[in-house]
């Protein structure tokens, strides 16, 4: 792997870790903190293996024990200050806020799934490996976190399932 194959996904990263974190400080950190180990962990890589897929792996590891190690299970606050890339009218700017506010609704695992296939595109089995868990439980949190977008964006309640005995 050259400097420049490392340098070419940063600008994906970056927007993962943002999408995940909606702190621009942080996800720069944890980008940062992702390049350091995939660079102390080269020899792990496997030449000829997508570098992009392996690059999300470290990042996903590093997010998820920074979360654990701070005691915060729950889903960061959608912060009303993060700059919302605008299109240049008003309704496009409400609408992105609006999927901004959905998808922080969303349950971290969902989140994940939602932001790894749809925004980063990664094939199922990727996203599989990637997050550690089967490629259908990948699926299934997909469609959840789909069909929970849908109702946040009609303006829908949405319940949470409780567990029956």
């Amino acid at each position: 792997m050259s400097q420049a194959e490392l340098i070419q996904h940063i600008p994906r990263l970056r927007r993962y870790a943002r999408a995940l974190l909606r702190d621009a400080a942080r996800a720069d950190d944890l980008v940062q903190d992702t390049l350091e180990r995939a660079l102390a962990k080269l020899d792990l890589w496997r030449p000829g293996s997508d570098l992009r897929a392996w690059l999300f792996t470290l990042m996903h590891n590093l997010f998820v024990n920074q979360v654990r190690a701070s005691g915060n299970h729950a889903p960061c606050e959608l912060d009303e200050a993060h700059d919302v890339p605008v299109s240049g009218g008003q309704a496009e700017a409400m609408a992105v806020r609006d999927i901004h506010a959905a998808l922080a609704r969303l349950p971290p695992e969902q989140r994940e799934v939602m932001l790894l296939v749809g925004l980063e595109q990664f094939a199922y089995a990727d996203a599989a490996r990637i997050l550690g868990v089967p490629q259908g439980t990948v699926m299934s949190r997909l469609s959840r976190a789909r069909e929970r977008m849908r109702q946040l964006l009609d303006g829908q309640q949405v319940t949470k399932l409780q567990a029956v005995k």
